[in-house]
């Protein structure tokens, strides 16, 4: 194999975690390094995920010591090319995001190299088994092997069958190390798509090996609320019926499907957004506190979250329910086609581009409180937060001499693009006239924080290689949400014939009118 070069004869396959990259910004290490040597195999390596996330995620990663040594980067895919041509292709990807000097960029590229395959043939993939062989031989890679699936989802099942009758999927055998496989998002279209990707990856992987991504569970800010919860003395009390009036989960979007008409065609937002990023909000805000803060117990106490979720009143959608899709307007001063309008889309099309969302958890904590939901495309601006809102003063002393009401104190968690903590609540306004005024407490997330960060698919590429699921779905967890959503979805396809249900909304707003109806605080004005 022409491609392999040599292994470093200082190159060591177990490396301690604060050992720093020679080519690292500092001397300190920055990032915790995996101790197992491995090869990244990324199916579908020369597509958009790969180029935009995957290449600069793992470069900088490198380049702060958060790599193991030795490592090895396998792009795959149909696209005929050789590692030269494929190293060439990544440099320019890395190159928009970090512009790393020729002396940084030639020290990783070392690590890359690249096989074709093809995805509906066996003899391709008995080839992919052979190249990772004598790759482990030449450069001590131990046998441990990451299968990064960047494909198209109807590929998921077909790829993974492949892998394992090329026996790729085994471990601890034939002086094998592990295998892990890495699945993106969407697990399916429904409940029974779900499990039959599921059966047909467990022919050949166990639980263990399959990493279930949600890159949102990635990010700092979804990461600090288990922290925030259960950490903290003083909010737990009050997390419940008793105190909370309502909480709203919000992930507004500013951009359009961004030529991913064939993708979007089939899921619309609910299934692009609801089954998996959504879901997952719901379930950090609402979960019980796992008994330890260990992967497994972690994962257990969200599925017995998602498990309670009420049934939806499919007979009622529309008092439960808001569906809309983005129509033309005005964006960042610039004018926007319609949903319809967009390269791909349907001229008839009534896939919804928004969708907000009052639900209920029947469980001891939360029962009568409701939950909203809201996700849509071409909104008003990109936001990410959490709001929970608290109840009314049982008995005003104040209201012979405010009059009126009290605004009650709610809890903002922000994700993006404020990374902060909000806690609004009623002082005296100065002076000598008894008045009140709302105040604000304000805790941004990066205060005092002088170290590097990682963003969500480093994060999630570092885990993959430490083995930890913690931030990865299961699949009892995967299947709870699709049992819930299901009916939702069949009730919604019928939405081709009832086109009462889906409001237009123009892009640049919040959202069709009709979403301010179902609930208070769903957006902000």
């Amino acid at each position: 194999m022409s491609d392999i070069s040599k292994p470093d004869k200082n190159m060591s396959a177990v490396i301690a975690p604060c050992e720093p990259d020679p080519l690292a910004d500092s001397a300190e290490c920055l990032f915790e390094r995996p101790r197992d040597s491995c090869s990244i195999v990324i199916l579908g390596a020369t597509g958009d995920l790969t180029a935009r996330k995957l290449m600069p995620a793992l470069f900088n990663l490198y380049q702060h010591g958060g790599l193991p040594k030795p490592f090895a980067v396998v792009g795959c895919g149909r696209t005929r090319l050789d590692t030269r041509r494929f190293r060439e292709k990544m440099k320019a990807e890395v190159d928009r995001a970090f512009h790393p000097g020729p002396d940084r960029w030639e020290a990783f590229a070392a690590n890359l190299y690249y096989q074709p395959l093809s995805f509906d043939d066996p003899a391709s993939f008995e080839n992919l088994s052979r190249y990772l062989t004598e790759l482990d031989y030449t450069h001590s890679l131990a046998g441990n092997r990451i299968f990064y699936f960047a494909l198209p989802p109807s590929l998921y099942k077909q790829a993974a069958q492949l892998l394992g009758r090329a026996g790729l999927g085994r471990e601890h055998l034939d002086n094998l190390g592990w295998s892990r496989l890495v699945v993106e998002k969407p697990f399916g279209r429904d409940l029974q798509s779900a499990t039959d990707l599921d059966r047909g990856i467990h022919q050949y992987f166990g639980e263990h090996q399959i990493f279930r991504i949600d890159h949102y569970l990635a990010k700092e800010t979804v990461q600090n609320i288990l922290m925030f919860r259960f950490a903290n003395a003083i909010f737990e009390p009050i997390w419940n019926r008793r105190y909370i009036d309502h909480v709203s989960i919000v992930a507004a979007e500013t951009l359009g499907i961004e030529n991913r008409a064939d993708y979007y065609e089939q899921a619309g937002v609910l299934r692009d957004m609801f089954q998996n990023h959504m879901m997952q909000l719901l379930a950090l805000i609402a979960m019980e506190p796992p008994s330890a803060f260990d992967a497994e117990r972690v994962r257990d106490e969200k599925t017995k979250t998602h498990r309670c979720l009420r049934p939806f009143p499919v007979d009622r959608l529309s008092d439960y329910l808001v569906l809309g899709q983005y129509g033309p307007g005005m964006q960042d001063g610039a004018t926007m086609p319609a949903y319809r309008d967009e390269p791909g889309v349907r001229p008839d099309s009534m896939m919804p581009t928004f969708a907000m969302m009052k639900l209920f958890i029947d469980n001891w904590r939360w029962q009568g409180v409701p939950f909203f939901l809201t996700s849509g495309k071409r909104l008003s601006r990109k936001l990410t937060r959490i709001s929970i809102r608290f109840k009314d003063v049982p008995h005003s002393m104040f209201r012979r001499t405010l009059g009126g009401t009290i605004t009650a104190n709610q809890l903002v968690l922000g994700i993006f693009p404020d990374e902060k903590i909000v806690l609004t609540f009623q002082t005296k306004t100065p002076g000598v006239k008894v008045k009140l005024r709302p105040v604000t407490m304000n805790f941004n997330y990066y205060q005092d924080q002088a170290g590097p960060t990682l963003d969500a698919y480093e994060k999630v590429l570092q885990d993959c290689m430490l083995g930890d699921q913690m931030l990865f779905w299961r699949q009892d967890g995967v299947e709870a949400c699709w049992s819930f959503l299901t009916p939702i979805l069949e009730g919604c396809e019928i939405c081709r014939d009832r086109t009462e249900m889906l409001h237009t909304y123009a892009t640049g707003t919040w959202g069709p009118p009709a979403g301010g109806k179902l609930g208070p605080g769903i957006l902000p004005p």
